[in-house]
């Protein structure tokens, strides 16, 4: 079907730079430049000094980047990891891979961590603080990183959704020990296929997570000779290949201007939807308070979600209805012990709207008369 207000649309983005890209990939393909290469490199130094820290090592996707972070922190069983179910399931699969017991908080009315929930759920057998910047918006991390150096826990951030959300200025990624990023292709920095990436301001972290990534070996960038042949600790495969770095390299240059176009978009939608009282909106862009958000979603809560996102469809807008059961109300995963009444709302209502840089003025308020439409029927 072809939708008169797309979710995504790939090929829009791809053909808008198709002269830029294809000349990057046949460089690289020219000089066999495949994995680990000065790409690799580049991208990396230059995406944690966007994110403001000092290192970055790129991963094969955020999920990666979320498991070598806590294999790295030592989570291990018998620890317990706190983080949300309102979430990804990547964020707690995680958790679950390193043997520990993710332990669930709710979260606030912006869908994010409640961070005021975060001390009642610590124990003696606390790691670490996984809090999840959810569609463009960060948690309230001045509070969180009160609460881990309090009792010495570390903070992971799964900043997968919000590549340059700021807190009281500081940006996603850049305040707890890591910072966890994804390129899936839909988010706001997307490569070709999937990839991520783990930023860090620790020089020995870093170093440890580039042997990490790959079986225990240096990087050949930064290989000395006495690294030569040298396999330094039993090690994944994680790599984030070097035509997807080169990629994300050329896109970066436009990230700020499509964080610009996004935060218009929902400035838009914000004035066409206000005072429609079946819906509750985000919230709205501002240049002003602690929050810098990026809107790698729109997303709102509506009433009669299931009939909305039907009719939507008909009407030609492409919607996303994520996490209609919350991850601890999956019968399969045994996390039903937790009582999360916010979440378990919140995963009743919310739908995701159309959003994305190329997105026409005409297509955002089609979109958003169509709502409104459905509730006058």
């Amino acid at each position: 079907m072809k939708y008169k207000t797309p979710f995504v649309n790939y090929p829009l983005q791809y053909r808008l730079m198709k002269k830029e890209i294809d000349e990057t990939i046949k460089r690289i393909l020219e000089h066999g430049d495949l994995i680990l290469r000065k790409d690799v490199q580049d991208f990396e130094e230059r995406f944690s000094s966007f994110v403001g820290t000092k290192y970055g090592i790129g991963v094969g996707c955020c999920t990666d980047a979320l498991f070598l972070s806590l294999f790295a922190a030592g989570v291990s069983k018998g620890d317990e990891v706190i983080t949300v179910s309102h979430t990804y399931i990547a964020t707690i699969d995680t958790i679950w891979a390193c043997g520990a017991k993710p332990v669930l908080v709710d979260v606030g009315d912006d869908m994010e961590m409640d961070a005021d929930l975060i001390e009642k759920a610590i124990t003696p057998k606390t790691k670490a603080i996984v809090p999840v910047h959810l569609d463009g918006r960060m948690c309230d991390m001045e509070k969180v990183m009160e609460i881990a150096e309090k009792y010495g826990l570390i903070v992971i951030e799964d900043a997968a959704q919000a590549i340059g959300a700021k807190f009281k200025g500081k940006r996603a990624g850049s305040w707890g020990w890591t910072g966890c990023f994804s390129f899936y292709p839909a988010k706001m920095l997307g490569s070709f296929g999937d990839a991520g990436m783990i930023c860090t301001n620790d020089k020995k972290l870093a170093q440890r997570l580039y042997l990490l990534r790959d079986h225990g070996e240096q990087p050949s960038y930064l290989r000395t000779e006495k690294d030569r042949d040298k396999i330094a600790f039993f090690g994944f495969n994680s790599l984030l290949d070097n035509i997807q770095a080169a990629i994300l390299d050329l896109k970066l240059k436009r990230l700020p201007e499509w964080i610009k176009r996004r935060r218009e978009i929902a400035l838009i939608y914000n004035e066409e939807l206000k005072g429609l009282k079946e819906v509750i909106l985000p919230v709205p862009p501002s240049q002003k308070g602690d929050y810098f958000d990026v809107f790698q979603n729109y997303v709102i809560r509506a009433k009669k979600r299931n009939d909305l996102e039907k009719y939507l469809d008909k009407k030609g807008v492409e919607t996303l209805a994520k996490w209609k059961i919350a991850n601890h109300l999956q019968k399969s995963l045994g996390l039903n012990r937790f009582r999360l009444p916010k979440t378990e709302e919140i995963s009743k209502h919310v739908i995701s709207l159309p959003m994305f840089p190329e997105l026409t003025d005409k297509q955002i308020r089609y979109a958003a008369k169509c709502v409104r439409d459905f509730y006058k029927k």
